[in-house]
């Protein structure tokens, strides 16, 4: 019957994992989506990531409550308890990345097109493309449970900051040198932020991951690089 019960667990434990791999998939694909539309200028690909949304949200919901459950039933201790709270807390990031990716999809949506957008798109490329590493490698980290690949995440973020802080600029630029860019421009800082709070969301569950090996937090204070005034991502 013990054994009937820890295998049970085992499989419990293997299920939330899973669970929060798949939605780490899907996730992905929103910052794809989202970043394609808003370079091609795409409105219809916008309005199916943002129609994407809720079963991302859904999915986080499904993981916290399988969580919770398994906590009541087994009442887990030490690192089987670390196991379950991570899951919890990677999945909550998950969840903000898609909105983040939403909320560029959103953007998009707002132009529509009407207005001219400054060559930045290489800009936004290059940033997307650093954030969905970092969002892949954090994620096979968890899957690992590799410690050494998280921090490498974790010290990293500083890479998202500085094409973040670039970019800034260069949109300043285009807004003081024609008022009629501030518009496009406007939206596109938000984008900008949105990238760069989605390197932000892989840290954490890089310290997420440190946590549930070694049982403490990181004492270090998080590398941050970000020298602009923006602090919300917009919504």
């Amino acid at each position: 019957m013990t054994e009937h019960i820890v295998s049970a667990f085992e499989n419990e434990l293997k299920g939330l994992a899973q669970r929060v791999a798949e939605m780490g998939g899907l996730t992905e694909k929103q910052i794809v989506g989202a970043i394609d539309a808003l370079i091609r200028g795409d409105v219809a690909l916008a309005s199916t990531v943002r129609a994407a949304d809720p079963a991302i949200d859904a999915m986080q919901r499904e993981i916290e409550e399988a969580g919770i459950l398994v906590i009541a039933k087994r009442q887990p201790m030490a690192i089987d308890l670390r196991e379950i709270v991570a899951a919890l807390r990677i999945a909550a990031d998950l969840e903000r990345i898609a909105d983040l990716a939403k909320n560029i999809a959103k953007r998009v949506i707002a132009i529509n097109g009407s207005l001219p957008l400054p060559k930045v798109t290489g800009g936004f490329d290059a940033m997307a493309r650093l954030a969905l590493e970092r969002i892949k490698e954090v994620l096979d980290a968890f899957a690992q449970r590799d410690v050494a690949a998280a921090l490498e995440v974790w010290k990293s973020d500083g890479d998202i900051d500085a094409l973040y802080n670039s970019l800034f600029r260069e949109l300043l630029t285009y807004m003081l040198e024609d008022p009629r860019n501030i518009g496009a421009c406007t939206h596109l800082l938000f984008c900008a932020k949105n990238l760069e709070r989605i390197g932000d969301h892989a840290t954490n569950i890089a310290e997420t991951i440190y946590y549930v090996v070694n049982g403490t937090t990181l004492a270090e204070e998080r590398p941050k690089l970000d020298t602009t005034s923006i602090v919300s991502a917009g919504s």
